[in-house]
């Protein structure tokens, strides 16, 4: 997530002193490296084991590996992980519906629901628009935000081990209800023709708040506590799932919004904010503390 973030923060701070057709083209280079760089990549040993070549899926370890490195424990590793893999190759995508599976699921979900939901995409994809629509100067806002979610990603590395996952979130989601609340205020002032002043410095702290809060917790650690809920049988279906919803969100939000912030600037806010006051209720009574604890003990947890 911290190099995400790094990418993000580049592609605002590049983005708000060029245009967006070459921004656009110079976003092709990460793309084309990636693609040269797949040819360079070994194949997965898990995967290369699933279907039976274990002298390629050695070799490949050797080759991750190095020569001369010991990797009978880890070949170890992976048979015992394909055994169990095969105990439970005849569970189909819908048994994630199971009762006993219910509490991971309205977890996971959730998270990535209240994640999307809450204003992501509005924010990262209109930010100049709100900032202009408040007075700001969208490049001084899109730059400042840029350096504050790098600067929060950045704490959240450290602060994640040592207070925990929960913590974090339920600190992320209720900056971002502020953070709603305060941009949402500022544009209720406008429609009441308060200063210009006002409301552009009220806009850009409540930009600040939420790109500062939103990277500390909701930003990365739902996509980690999705990684650690969800049983071995159930992890791909599951996940499949939960990025399904989490992408679609995302849509919903990016697409809607404009739409939204003509009708009603501030209420369009106030909506966020509502929703990421849920999202702190959300966290308190359902998300467990996953920090310390082992996969089985987790998975104990969220099955009783």
């Amino acid at each position: 997530m911290l190099v995400m973030a790094c990418g993000m923060s580049m592609t605002f701070i590049i983005g708000s002193v060029l245009n967006w057709h070459i921004l656009a083209c110079l976003g092709t280079i990460p793309y084309l490296l990636q693609l040269v760089g797949i040819f360079l990549v070994p194949e997965s040993p898990k995967w290369l084991a699933m279907i039976g070549r274990e002298k390629d899926m050695k070799a490949a370890l050797r080759r991750l590996r190095g020569k001369n490195a010991d990797i009978s424990e880890e070949i170890s590793e992976i048979e015992g992980y394909i055994e169990t893999l095969q105990l439970v190759s005849e569970h189909r995508t819908f048994y994630i519906f199971q009762r006993k599976y219910v509490k991971a699921l309205t977890v996971g979900l959730g998270l990535m629901v209240f994640q999307q939901l809450g204003g992501l995409n509005a924010y990262g994809c209109y930010l100049s628009s709100i900032l202009e629509r408040a007075g700001a100067s969208s490049t001084a806002g899109s730059i400042a935000s840029a350096g504050v979610q790098l600067a929060a990603n950045i704490v959240a590395v450290f602060l994640m081990d040592k207070f925990g996952r929960r913590p974090l979130l339920l600190v992320s989601a209720s900056g971002a209800c502020l953070a709603g609340f305060l941009i949402g205020l500022s544009f209720l002032l406008q429609d009441y023709h308060q200063s210009t002043d006002v409301v552009s410095t009220l806009t850009f702290i409540g930009i600040m708040v939420f790109s500062g809060f939103f990277s500390l917790g909701l930003g990365g650690i739902p996509w980690i506590i999705m990684a650690e809920i969800f049983p071995i049988n159930v992890k791909g279906s599951a996940g499949s799932l939960v990025n399904l919803v989490s992408w679609g969100g995302s849509w919903l939000v990016a697409y809607t919004f404009n739409y939204f912030f003509e009708w009603s600037s501030a209420g369009v806010f106030f909506v966020f904010s509502g929703i990421c006051c849920s999202a702190v209720l959300f966290i308190a009574k359902m998300v467990p503390e996953t920090k310390g604890r082992t996969l089985e003990e987790i998975e104990a947890l969220m099955t009783s």
